[in-house]
């Protein structure tokens, strides 16, 4: 009996022993944290970066030094997180030693370090080495990114004349229209690509090559955001702009044997004769110290002379006449009756110079040729009532051809109402009128002979005065060959 209560009691105070063990309490010493945030590479501090820590304890941020304190941290191992928006999260790992301080230093690199450049643009039209390329080309390409970042692109042409840069920027498509390239032009172009990133990325150099300037004949003037503009044609709807429209630029005239374009420009307050190249490029002005001046601008025509080396024109009641390269100026008429000179034209075979004059009003109207010294030879209209004008001579210089309005109407406005075309024969004196078939109410005007001169080229427009101008040809004694061949044109030129 006395075994059995013995064994009983060693057994609950075994069992009670084991119960205390499960709450026994472990002191634990507590140390300190502190440490810097700073950037990747410069170290510069960075400010109100959060700092925490797993097993979690305080969370702090960084001082404007970027530095930071957790003190009385239970001592044992941390993870320590850095945390900052627009930065890479980081994570150091830390021992706590009773009664001592560890130290860290963060360094945060921005949140994009790990972005991935785009690839190089892959060019694809036109084609490397392409040839015959329009002057308005479309280049397309493609682009990709490894982070599927949205894309912007920039363009950059060069050429083989000289040393222009064409360069586009913020492209947001695969694809881009360059408008205004030169002809018979080299051209080199590249790609860039930018994530907004990353620095921008260069696809190779493709070079594509323009066609050749078109042998355009005909050559026009329009009006263009209230300037006027001018262009060639080759008669079957393919335009070329030749001027910009931010000059005042009119009445071209071409000089078959030297492939240039006189024409007449607004410089300031004058109006002076500039040349050009077909293609418009290598723009000189010709006349400097007497400008081109008249009755009406818009009537006042010139003419190449002597083998395209010279150019005659008007000065109110005087014509000159000027070396091209602009040396060499010289009177060469002046006319009796005070009267402006307005029209000029000259013939090579002849050595003849037509003149149309008027007064101050534009009527009073006399055509007469001159020789080269100036003195009268034939005399074509005087006497008459009404407008009249658009001298051009045959290639013999046996006829003249000129417009003239038979309703004899004059006004302040200068508007004419029934104006025809004729052929005067400067040997027999014979007068033909060959306005033939033209629609009642309208005026044929600035008439030229084409290059076979079996055909003659003018502008027709209603008699109203402000209605569109076309240019239309016909065949000269032929019915009903009246074809339009440019609408809202004028002053055109055919060599």
């Amino acid at each position: 009996m006395k075994t059995t209560i013995t064994y009983i009691c060693l057994s609950l105070f075994l069992l009670l022993c084991f119960n205390c063990s499960e709450d026994k309490i472990e002191i634990t010493g507590k140390g300190g944290l502190s440490g810097k945030a700073v950037t990747v590479g410069n170290n510069e501090p960075l400010n109100n970066v959060k700092i925490s820590t797993s097993p979690s304890s305080s969370i702090v941020f960084t001082d404007v030094n970027g530095n930071f304190s957790i003190p009385n941290i239970n001592t044992g191992s941390y993870s320590v997180q850095a945390e900052k928006q627009g930065f890479l999260t980081i994570f150091e790992a830390v021992t706590i030693i009773e009664e001592s301080n560890a130290t860290v230093i963060f360094e945060l690199d921005v949140e994009t370090a790990n972005n991935d450049a785009p690839n190089a643009p892959t060019l694809v039209s036109p084609a490397n080495n392409t040839v015959d390329a329009e002057i308005a080309v479309t280049l397309t390409w493609s682009g990709s990114d490894p982070d599927n970042d949205t894309l912007t692109y920039g363009l950059k042409l060069l050429n083989d004349q000289n040393s222009d840069v064409l360069e586009f920027t913020d492209i947001t498509e695969e694809t881009y229209t360059v408008t205004g390239l030169q002809y018979g032009t080299k051209y080199f172009w590249q790609v860039s690509a930018s994530d907004g990133i990353n620095n921008a990325t260069l696809s190779e150099i493709y070079n594509f090559e323009t066609l050749d300037y078109p042998d355009n004949r005909i050559f026009f003037t329009r009006k263009v955001n209230g300037n006027n503009v001018i262009f060639s044609t080759d008669g079957i709807g393919n335009e070329f702009q030749l001027t910009s429209e931010t000059s005042n630029s009119w009445r071209p005239r071409r000089a078959s044997t030297i492939d240039k374009i006189a024409f007449l420009r607004s410089n300031g307050g004058e109006t002076h004769i500039y040349t050009m190249d077909l293609d418009g490029s290598n723009v000189f002005q010709v006349t400097n110290t007497i400008s081109v001046t008249g009755f009406n601008l818009e009537e006042i025509d010139f003419a190449w002379k002597s083998n395209d080396t010279q150019i005659l024109y008007p000065n109110f009641d005087k014509l000159y006449q000027i070396t091209t390269s602009g040396a060499s100026l010289s009177e060469v008429h002046q006319t009796t009756n005070g009267n402006f000179i307005s029209e000029v034209d000259w013939n090579e075979n002849t050595s003849k110079i037509a003149l149309k004059t008027n007064n101050n009003d534009g009527y009073n109207v006399e055509i007469y040729t001159i020789n080269t010294s100036g003195v009268i030879q034939d005399t074509v209209l005087t006497g008459v009532l009404g407008a009249a004008g658009g001298l051009d001579f045959s290639f013999d210089g046996n006829t003249l051809l000129y417009t003239r309005d038979l309703s004899e109407n004059e006004n302040p406005q200068y508007r004419q109402l029934n104006t025809d075309m004729f052929i005067y024969n400067l040997t027999t004196t014979v007068n033909a009128n060959i306005s033939l078939n033209k629609p009642g109410g309208t005026n044929d005007l600035d008439a030229r002979f084409s290059p076979n001169e079996a055909k003659v080229i003018f502008v027709n427009t209603s008699n109203d005065g402000i209605s569109q101008k076309n240019v239309q040809v016909l065949e000269i004694d032929v019915i009903d060959t009246r074809e339009t061949i440019i609408d809202d044109a004028k002053m055109p030129d055919w060599k």
